[in-house]
């Protein structure tokens, strides 16, 4: 079983920055790939970001050179830096945490990118 709490979501006008936490606790944390998703009203969840035991990263295109996902192992913990914002990256930002037999997700953090 794995527990995730998301952290450092909030209110920030276009073209600013916000940084995402993503704590993990009850495994093994560097066992899992760790992804940031995300899912504005009316729309389907998608992904953002993820990334490797091992520190290997995916990017959607939309986020690429805007975005980074880091991990630290020794904190079980997963981020997401987030710069450029944009209008359109308004959404909730949920965690996840996957592994070839188990998928857990956290409750989520809301992104509000707005004048």
């Amino acid at each position: 079983q794995v527990q995730l709490v998301e952290s450092g979501g909030g209110l920030v006008q276009p073209g600013g920055s916000l940084s995402l936490s993503c704590a993990a606790s009850g495994s093994i944390f560097s066992a899992y790939t760790m992804g940031w998703y995300r899912q504005a009203p009316g729309e389907q969840r998608e992904l953002v970001a993820t990334i490797t035991g091992g520190g290997s990263t995916n990017y959607a295109d939309f986020v690429k050179g805007r975005f980074t996902i880091s991990r630290d192992n020794a904190k079980s913990t997963v981020y997401l830096q987030m710069n450029s914002l944009k209008l359109e990256d308004t959404a909730v930002y949920y965690c996840r945490a996957q592994s070839s037999i188990r998928n857990y997700w956290g409750q989520g953090t809301q992104v509000t990118v707005s004048s």
